[in-house]
């Protein structure tokens, strides 16, 4: 049975997306979807770490519903001031 969750993704594109979480009670990963193993390197030092998922969840199972518009960024020549050509005031703040 799936256990499905709503998550917003930036990247390729911004999208609304429908995934799969781990299964909340599983006695293996005790809900989190895999455990994290450090290893190291021939001389015995911390070189890192690996993730092992769990099989009580498949972290591949997603299914993009909607995309999303992008941000504007701010700055951009539709935020200037059209009487200002290089975008500044030259008014007093006050």
């Amino acid at each position: 049975m799936a256990r499905l969750r709503f998550q917003r993704a930036d990247w390729p594109r911004p999208a609304l997306i429908l995934t799969d979480t781990p299964r909340p009670n599983c006695w293996k990963c005790g809900g989190e979807g895999g455990h994290h193993h450090d290893y190291g390197d021939h001389t015995g030092e911390y070189a890192g770490t690996e993730w092992e998922p769990c099989p009580c969840w498949d972290e591949n199972r997603r299914w993009a519903l909607l995309p999303l518009p992008r941000r504007r960024q701010w700055g951009t020549s539709r935020d200037t001031n059209p009487w200002a050509p290089n975008g500044y005031r030259d008014e007093p703040p006050f």
